[in-house]
């Protein structure tokens, strides 16, 4: 872009900022594009169709080492505050590893601050959903600052299980009702699993645990009788 030089009056654009060549919005164009799985000579290629300029596999590398930068800025920040409530779960997702396209476990933690509000404490990439690795993120969380933990929500992934009785010993442990139903369903023919998912549903939805037990009670009749 030609800047107009003016010896005795300083001029900046209100489009682009000082000593950039590009867009916010271009930037973040590139960078969504690589993380959807572009290739850097595809993005060129888009961006020479869009904007009229090719953009080089150097300034699409910049814009992304920006965006890495932040985030391990965000995954390595201080958890301030004490989180009585903590729901730890692992999603499943596919990403290139050395040429070839295989499945990986993100870990994810979520927690409920004193205040009952919810925030993202941390995300980890890890191979599975080990001991090890379930281990490694708690011990990261903790490291960083999570505190005050009285209950964690998870599925009975035993090596999760174990790695928080490891570090939060004082902490009790509560199965996710969603996996707990969703194993329940596994076993439940297909014609069945609406009926059947409304009827479980009605037991977590009862007010104590006596009306609960009591309803819990009154769906196993209706299950046998099936």
């Amino acid at each position: 872009m030609k800047v107009p030089r003016c010896r005795s009056l300083p001029f900046e654009t209100q489009i682009i900022e000082r000593y950039n060549r590009h867009e916010a919005s271009v930037e973040e164009s590139l960078v969504q594009m690589y993380l959807a799985g572009v290739s850097v000579r595809r993005v060129e290629d888009i961006t020479e169709a869009l904007w009229g300029m090719r953009v080089s596999p150097s300034a699409v590398s910049e814009s992304n080492q920006k965006v890495y930068g932040q985030i391990e800025a965000w995954r390595n920040r201080k958890i301030e505050g004490e989180h009585p409530y903590v729901f730890l779960d692992g999603i499943w997702l596919k990403r290139t590893w050395a040429g070839e396209v295989r499945k990986v476990a993100v870990l994810v933690a979520i927690g409920v601050n004193a205040e009952g509000h919810r925030e993202i404490l941390g995300i980890c990439e890890g191979m599975q959903e080990d001991k090890e690795s379930w281990l490694s993120f708690v011990r990261h969380l903790k490291s960083r600052g999570l505190s005050g933990v009285q209950l964690v929500v998870s599925d009975k992934c035993l090596g999760l299980v174990e790695a928080v009785s490891q570090c939060y010993p004082k902490a009790d442990w509560q199965r996710c009702f969603f996996h707990f139903h969703r194993n329940i369903l596994a076993k439940v023919s297909r014609e069945k699993m609406a009926e059947v998912a409304l009827m479980l549903k009605a037991i977590h939805a009862q007010e104590d645990r006596k009306a609960a037990m009591e309803k819990g009670a009154s769906v196993k009749e209706k299950l046998l009788a099936m």
